[in-house]
């Protein structure tokens, strides 16, 4: 009686220890399952910079509706392998209303294009960069192409964001930002922001 009580109090603790130990291999192989998950998802990112300003430093004036009211000069670089063409976005996010006020949307951009000059014209279809087109900001009138910061108080901070695409857009000129972010859904492979800010 007793042997056969001792015999299944050891194949007990031998039970709880293989458990045990299962238990522990499992935990183990889901922790590297997700470490190497996240090995296969690289964060990637694009540069962007302008010759005008430096990150979070000032936009100068000539850039500004206080000034000539141009576009910055930019340029980047990062783009992944893969991307297709490039769409631009410039809004303030510190403007007093619900949404970000948009300055400037530009889109179908040719991957082959590294930079844009200052002073992109006020057209929807541009002849330079070749192809790219021109969306709408929030003005309610002349509102195709760049318009500078003009904030109602305090400093603003204009962000310039760059997308690098997996697919060529099948759309027209004279988007709004919101309609270019639908379009963009699913295609867009990395993504870069140079902020610029601005004070009266």
């Amino acid at each position: 009686m007793r042997s056969g009580l001792s015999l299944s109090a050891s194949g007990l603790l031998a039970l709880g220890a293989i458990c045990a130990a299962l238990a522990f291999g499992c935990g183990d192989a889901d922790t590297a399952g997700k470490k190497e998950s996240e090995k296969g998802q690289p964060a990637m990112s694009i540069t962007v910079t302008s010759s005008a300003f430096a990150e979070g430093q000032p936009m100068p004036r000539k850039y500004t509706a206080d000034g000539q009211d141009v576009s910055p000069p930019l340029s980047w670089s990062g783009l992944p392998e893969k991307t297709k063409e490039l769409a631009l976005i410039m809004d303030d996010p510190d403007a007093p209303r619900p949404e970000p006020w948009v300055h400037w949307v530009i889109y179908k951009i040719p991957v082959t294009v590294k930079s844009l000059d200052e002073a992109i014209p006020r057209q929807e279809r541009l002849a330079e960069p070749a192809g790219a087109l021109q969306g709408k900001n929030s003005r309610p009138s002349g509102n195709i192409g760049y318009r500078g910061p003009s904030p109602p108080s305090g400093t603003h901070h204009y962000e310039f964001k760059l997308y690098a695409l997996g697919a060529q857009l099948d759309v027209k000129p004279g988007l709004t930002k919101d309609e270019l972010l639908k379009a963009m859904e699913s295609r867009v492979l990395a993504t870069g922001k140079l902020v610029g800010t601005y004070k009266r």
